[in-house]
């Protein structure tokens, strides 16, 4: 009997998001005159307020207010309407040193035997069904908010938009775990208050609110699904039929959010930035981390681990866990579940034994193998860390006393396919290579 999956995502505006951006780009900053500063910071917004706490020990001294001021402006608060505007809020630090007991865990004199800078367990996923390996409830729910944003900033269209949105989407599948069609689509989207209540009675407020509902509902269906399907393969653009079901804006009004709607904190929306509900997690959340901060380092390693084994031909579909121990090099241990996909005369437990083989797991070499003591962080903390596009950037810093640092750095290492012929050798699957997963590999 088929089945129902969801999976949802949050914009850039979103609380939580704007939280998480805020960290990262006080750990690209850090990372930018610091490559080997060790930070974990987190950041609480709400009606004017961003507070900035952690712990980091680095050689360098930043002006985190104007670095927060910067990634509230450029998500788009700006407006005093919104009560969280980038040049008027209230920024207080309660940034201190790095507990020395931690550091002295991590930090060795021989850097390969480097310790991970937390215990816990680490997932990664991936599968087939998209051509980015991501589960495609997900893909589709970030890729509307993608495109509303794009659209926001645009500013020729949907004028009204502010900041805030979220979605969601549901997909039916078959028996065998194949996307048949899409459910439904959920999509709440904060707005100007553009059309005003003639006097304040229930009746009249409540006729304002439908008629920007009905405005609402008419541009996402007109403007932004035809956007997001221009995106997708013919395959997958069959799925948008006429039998979906939309809620737009479904409580009728979304014109006070961001952080003057919601609180916000750094770390709240871990589901959003994996893998939407698929697969696993182990529960730590990866911005305001350095990369010494296995919550983060090991999932992208893990994620890296999965794509390349699916592409290769390996699975359809699989799950892989890692665990450490803080202060200790050597994983605890590494787990695998192809869900029954495997393509390879090979238990679960062998595919286990053998990524072991080809990808070495301490966290120096995670680090060495992914570049990820470079200032990639900020691009990661909106619309999901897996599932992205690899790309070189030229950036540039800023440092209080004037220093320009302007550094060419590689985004969304993790999700190259890079290993994939090591993966085929080690695993005898050179002759199941796709055709998608040649054009991938040529991109």
């Amino acid at each position: 009997m088929s089945y129902l999956f969801t999976s949802e995502s949050v914009s850039e505006g979103h609380p939580d998001k704007v939280a998480d951006q805020i960290s990262d780009a006080l750990i690209d900053n850090f990372l930018a005159f610091d490559p080997m500063a060790k930070v974990a910071c987190e950041t609480f917004v709400t009606t004017g307020q961003v507070v900035l706490g952690g712990e980091v020990k680095s050689k360098v001294y930043l002006d985190v207010q104007k670095i927060a001021r910067d990634v509230i402006t450029r998500i788009g608060y700006t407006n005093s309407e919104y009560m969280f505007e980038a040049n008027s809020c209230g920024i207080f630090s309660a940034i201190h040193e790095q507990s020395s007991d931690i550091n002295q865990g991590v930090e060795r004199k021989n850097k390969e035997d480097q310790g991970a800078g937390d215990q816990g367990m680490m997932f990664g996923y991936a599968t087939n069904e998209t051509d980015n390996y991501m589960p495609l409830p997900l893909d589709l729910a970030h890729k509307i908010l993608f495109e509303l944003a794009a659209i926001r900033k645009e500013g020729k269209q949907m004028k009204y938009l502010r900041p805030d949105s979220k979605s969601q989407v549901t997909i039916e599948y078959s028996d065998d775990h194949k996307p048949q069609r899409i459910d439904s689509i959920v999509v709440s989207t904060q707005h100007d208050e553009f059309v005003k209540a003639k006097n304040n009675s229930p009746e009249e407020r409540l006729r304002a609110q439908k008629a920007m509902q009905a405005v609402i509902t008419k541009d996402i269906l007109n403007i932004v699904i035809p956007r997001v399907k221009k995106t997708l393969k013919s395959s997958l653009q069959k799925l948008f039929t006429g039998s979906i079901t939309y809620h737009i804006n479904p409580t009728g009004n979304f014109v006070i959010g961001g952080p003057h709607g919601d609180t916000g904190l750094t770390g709240r929306k871990i589901i959003v930035d994996t893998y939407g509900g698929r697969g696993a997690h182990g529960g730590g959340a990866f911005s305001g981390k350095d990369p010494s901060k296995v919550d983060r380092s090991a999932a992208y390693a893990t994620r890296h681990i999965a794509k390349n084994l699916v592409a290769a031909g390996v699975c359809d579909e699989i799950l892989v866990q890692v665990s450490y121990a803080i202060g200790v090099a050597k994983p605890c241990g590494i787990y695998v579940n192809t869900n029954g996909t495997s393509k390879v005369k090979m238990t679960d437990g062998e595919i286990a034994k053998k990524i072991e083989e080809v990808f070495d797991m301490r966290p120096y070499f995670i680090e060495q193998r992914l570049k990820l003591r470079n200032p990639i962080y900020s691009e990661t903390a909106a619309y999901g860390h897996m599932g992205r596009e690899p790309q070189v950037v030229e950036k540039t810093f800023v440092s209080p006393d004037g220093k320009i640092i302007k550094r060419k750095v590689e985004l969304f290492t993790w999700e190259k396919l890079d290993y994939v012929e090591k993966v085929r050798k080690a695993f005898g699957t050179g002759k199941n290579k796709s055709k998608k997963t040649m054009e991938l590999e040529l991109v």
